[in-house]
């Protein structure tokens, strides 16, 4: 009798407690599972699309710094454009060039045509040509190069011109320049065989004498300061024209600038939509007490 009511006690008061224990380990793994589904929404396509609008965000912001260096660099070299010209030493100290470049010059001398050099070909207003270099000898016995400016590619006779009379005294009025920057996609220079790409104003001082002829590696580009009118009338009469006095410097920086925060804008939106989406699904839902 008392070992019957014993087993009836345990099966009142022990068993609950049994049940209840159950129940908060099922409790416990659910929300386990919900923690594990919480998680879940940090996918690589999320987290790449959350990357992209702070990534680009950073380079609208770089594009704007460079912006404001660019204008700068722009406003000084307008400065130095607008001085009154200058002459140019008897021996150039060539490691002070690059602090003068833009600066207007205006040299005397008579033309070595000789050792002129056709580079190219490239357009200019639509015309495939040339643009003509040749070295100005100066009354101090030193030469410099003078890019004397654009001639279409039906008068670019490099024979007939070397044959021309350098007798004649000649005033030039240019801004002092110094080598381009050769991309990937920019031939190599072949001296050999007249074939000229890009300035490299060594090899074309080099290709005039070297320093043994007195050629200093010092180039100009020859100013036209005529009417736009006149540009046509010399590319017709292959006339060599000179490029206009002003600064010619590329700059995209706001353009790349409104791209890189539109980027930003569309993918952040794109980023919240997703972002929400994953939320409201029903793996993001707590389980119930």
């Amino acid at each position: 009798m008392l070992k019957s009511r014993t087993s009836l006690a345990r099966h009142l008061f022990f068993r609950p407690h049994r049940a209840v224990h159950n129940s908060q380990c099922l409790r416990n793994e659910g929300e386990n599972v919900y923690r594990a589904r919480q998680l879940s929404w940090l996918n690589p396509t999320l987290v790449i699309v959350g990357f992209v609008p702070i990534f680009t965000l950073g380079l609208g912001v770089w594009q704007v710094q460079r912006l404001k260096w660019k204008v700068n660099l722009i406003d000084e070299l307008q400065e130095k454009l607008d001085r009154d010209p200058m002459s140019l030493p008897n021996r150039v100290n060539m490691s002070a060039v690059p602090d003068f470049t833009f600066r207007k010059v205006c040299e005397h001398g008579r033309w070595d045509h000789a050792h002129t050099v056709l580079l190219g070909p490239r357009p200019r207003d639509g015309v495939l040509g040339y643009q003509v270099i040749t070295p100005l000898m100066r009354p101090n016995g030193t030469t410099i190069l003078v890019d004397r400016g654009f001639i279409a590619k039906q008068f670019a006779d490099l024979t007939a011109m070397r044959k021309q009379n350098s007798d004649n005294q000649v005033e030039v009025l240019g801004m002092l320049r110094v080598s381009q920057s050769r991309n990937a996609f920019t031939p190599e220079n072949k001296p050999g065989v007249d074939e000229w790409h890009w300035v490299d104003v060594d090899a074309l001082a080099q290709n005039a004498g070297g320093a043994a002829a007195g050629v200093q590696p010092v180039y100009i580009e020859e100013i036209f300061e005529g009417h736009a009118g006149d540009v046509q009338t010399c590319i017709t009469q292959g006339t060599p024209i000179g490029r206009p006095p002003n600064i010619e410097l590329r700059n995209q920086h706001a353009t790349y600038a409104v791209t890189w925060f539109s980027l930003s804008a569309v993918t952040s939106v794109l980023f919240a939509s997703l972002l929400r989406r994953q939320l409201r699904s029903p793996a993001s839902k707590m389980p119930r007490r």
